[in-house]
């Protein structure tokens, strides 16, 4: 007997409810709050099917009446939202010296917080003082937003290193070597509900397209430059996480006259890491006499004290920068280059300016170059923007 593709089959009512009840939530999520008129206009429903379908989302306490707007002669229109306490979720950002995780409710609201320092012992952690160290920060995050860890749905941990994109779980991952494959579905045994880990540069990135720079921008990179170097990128829309998850690994480049190829096992020795990673950054500041604490504090104080010593040291890291972006944007072509990090956003838009002006020399490309917009911490709100559309997919596959 053929196969029927379940596409090409005629919908039944309770399918039909259901393609109804979620295009209500994504509508109610995305332009709300909203009259049962507006709901109905925007669906194309008829009055008496968006009135059946908010009273449906209304008793499984998925959406709730907000106020009311007058409605000229006739009684006020009630509006209606998302309610948002229908689902909650954490997003952690985890480095090699602190921890930060933040709770969020289904509209992405951050209603909780905590920071804790990370023991040195716990980079290279087995499974329990690894598993013990993110219930903890989940435990105390979720008691600050007045939550119970076992109502939130999802959580996704922002970290450096190598994620695998098929799964979530943990590929590689330099600065904490005891964490592995397999934690993923230990944590997830743990907190009680869906787990994921992905890489920090891309978070950043999911962060600067939702809120920052990169808003309403297909084609775009970011350049992350800190203590190490990473890019995320995005075509069409969406991320690229490559075959094995090490798209963006910019570090490891090859670059004239820096020795290659790079030890895996010492990321620092990689080609373009070796050139714009903190480390080069504080010893090309020391070569034009520039004393600062820390790499971004150079940058910052070259841009702000001017003369010949300064103007060359910026140069020499645009140059730096520059061979990096434009072998990128050689190869994709984005509309727009964000830089990040603490080394790359101390620039500005003094030194986006020079970078682009220096990729254009290299390569037939012209990309925007800009700083980051997203403030505070962009890996951690890339995590929680994250951590809230997986559990909205949840929310919305519910109603199905």
């Amino acid at each position: 007997m053929e196969r029927t593709d379940v596409s090409q089959r005629p919908g039944t009512p309770s399918l039909l409810r259901a393609m109804n009840d979620r295009s209500a939530l994504e509508l109610l999520l995305a332009a709300g709050p909203l009259t049962r008129v507006d709901l109905g206009r925007m669906t194309g429903l008829s009055k008496v099917t968006a009135s059946q379908l908010l009273a449906r989302l209304q008793g499984r306490d998925l959406v709730e009446v907000v106020g009311t707007r007058s409605a000229g002669r006739g009684p006020n229109a009630e509006l209606y939202a998302v309610r948002p306490g229908c689902s909650y979720s954490i997003g952690v950002e985890l480095n090699p010296d602190v921890a930060e995780a933040a709770v969020a409710d289904v509209t992405g609201a951050v209603i909780g917080t905590v920071t804790a320092p990370v023991a040195a012992e716990i980079t290279a952690a087995g499974d329990a003082d690894a598993r013990r160290l993110v219930h903890d920060m989940a435990l105390a995050a979720a008691d600050d937003a007045g939550i119970a860890l076992a109502d939130v749905d999802d959580v996704v941990i922002g970290m450096p290193g190598v994620v695998d994109p098929s799964t979530g779980d943990i590929e590689l991952s330099f600065d904490l070597p005891g964490w592995h494959r397999g934690m993923r579905d230990l944590l997830a045994a743990d907190l009680g509900c869906d787990v994921t880990f992905e890489n920090d540069v891309n978070l950043a990135a999911v962060a600067e397209r939702s809120e920052g720079a990169g808003r309403d921008v297909d084609d775009m990179v970011l350049l992350w430059v800190g203590r190490g170097v990473g890019l995320a990128v995005v075509l069409s829309g969406h991320l690229h996480r490559g075959a094995t998850g090490a798209a963006g690994e910019i570090g490891y480049l090859p670059m004239p006259g820096v020795p290659s190829p790079a030890s895996v096992e010492r990321p620092a020795r990689g080609a373009f890491q070796a050139l714009v990673g903190a480390g080069a950054v504080d010893e090309l500041a020391g070569e034009y006499g520039i004393v600062a604490d820390g790499a971004a504090a150079a940058v910052r104080a070259a841009l702000a004290g001017g003369g010949a010593a300064a103007d060359g040291f910026l140069q020499a890291f645009s140059h730096r920068l520059a061979l990096g972006v434009a072998s990128v944007c050689a190869v994709v072509d984005p509309a727009l280059v964000v830089v990040a990090g603490e080394v790359g956003a101390a620039g500005g838009e003094r030194l986006c300016d020079m970078v682009g002006d220096d990729v254009r020399r290299i390569a037939p490309v012209n990309p925007r170059v800009v700083p980051t917009t997203v403030p505070g911490a962009p890996v951690l709100r890339g995590a929680v923007l994250t951590a809230v559309e997986h559990a909205r997919q949840t929310l919305f596959a519910s109603t199905e």
